[in-house]
């Protein structure tokens, strides 16, 4: 009896052990795949997709309109400098003009902008490996730029046109737009304005959301305001840079009202590297790097601090729903 008690007991007790061992070998497994999803996709916390929509548009729409009222003086010059054909001299008086327009068309196309890539991103990261985060981050930037472009197109071409001494006022210029060159003149150069800011946008947010998943990671806590704004500023500088062409084609398109001087993108890019040499597709790169690198800086500080403050302003839940 006494050896078959000892051969129960040693099954037994390894069933327990390899029972034990199962447990852990799981524990183990959830615990890395929770360790990965806090860092980037924060998977413990329910997805509230019209609170996020609704943060969203309120930081979006305050980013947008501080950095567009600091920076637009820099912004009237490069577009200036993008314009003039040949070797013109550029104007440096008013370069406000038109900031009042534009204004009404930054506030709600920034807000539509983060209102919808952030319940994007959001739900993509949950889809994603954690690998693919940047892949997330890149197609929520493309979205959330294809549903801005529907407010940026015309306001873009109203500023522009205003920069360049085309129209005095916003209301004349939508006025006198829309009579000589009909509704879609309001959407001129809307293919290369797509081409310019869709991967303008998906860069920019993948380069600064990337940058801030590894430096939380090494940091191992919440970045700051300043730590936001330096990597904002790197984000906007480098994507600025490497899309000036595709603005400086843009311009071109949406300044050229009803003159027609150049039949699409491609006959753009040609008529300006035959008549005034490559180096004009990089016209302007010292004030929009400039621009959108202070404007990154501004833009992403301003956005972290009020989804923060929105954030603390949640309504709590109740000791009751949490023993629950």
């Amino acid at each position: 009896m006494g050896p078959v008690t000892l051969a129960v007991d040693t099954k037994s007790s390894s069933i327990v052990s390899s029972d034990v061992s199962n447990r852990k070998n799981q524990n183990l497994k959830l615990e890395t795949r929770k360790f990965f999803a806090s860092v980037s996709m924060e998977e413990e916390k329910p997805f509230d997709f019209l609170r996020i929509l609704f943060e969203g548009i309120i930081a979006g729409g305050t980013a947008g309109v501080v950095v567009e009222t600091a920076l637009y003086p820099i912004d009237t010059i490069k577009t200036r400098l993008q314009a003039v054909r040949g070797g013109g001299k550029i104007v440096l008086k008013g370069l406000y003009s038109g900031l009042a327009g534009n204004l009404a068309g930054v506030l709600p196309a920034s807000a539509l902008f983060v209102g919808v890539y952030e319940p994007t991103k959001q739900k993509l990261l949950k889809l994603f490996p954690e690998n693919l985060s940047a892949v997330a981050h890149l197609t929520a930037g493309g979205i959330g730029g294809i549903a801005a472009s529907l407010i940026r197109v015309p306001t873009e071409v109203v500023k522009q046109r205003m920069q360049t001494g085309q129209f005095t006022s916003a209301f004349d210029a939508v006025r006198l737009i829309a009579s000589k060159e009909g509704f879609k003149g309001l959407y001129a150069g809307y293919g290369s304005f797509l081409l310019r800011d869709l991967p303008f946008d998906a860069i920019q947010f993948c380069i600064y959301e990337q940058l801030r998943i590894g430096y939380k990671a090494a940091a191992r806590r919440d970045l700051n305001d300043p730590e936001n704004a330096i990597i904002g500023a790197f984000a906007g500088a480098f994507t600025g840079a490497i899309t000036t062409p595709l603005d400086v084609i843009k311009t071109r398109l949406m300044v050229q009202g009803s003159a027609n001087q150049y039949k699409g993108i491609f006959d753009c890019v040609q008529t300006v590297v035959r008549e005034e040499g490559p180096p004009a597709l990089l016209k302007g790169i010292g004030p929009r790097v400039l621009w959108i690198g202070i404007g990154g800086s501004i833009f992403f500080g301003v956005l972290e601090s009020m989804k923060r403050l929105l954030a603390q302003r949640r309504p709590q839940p109740s000791q009751n729903s949490k023993h629950d």
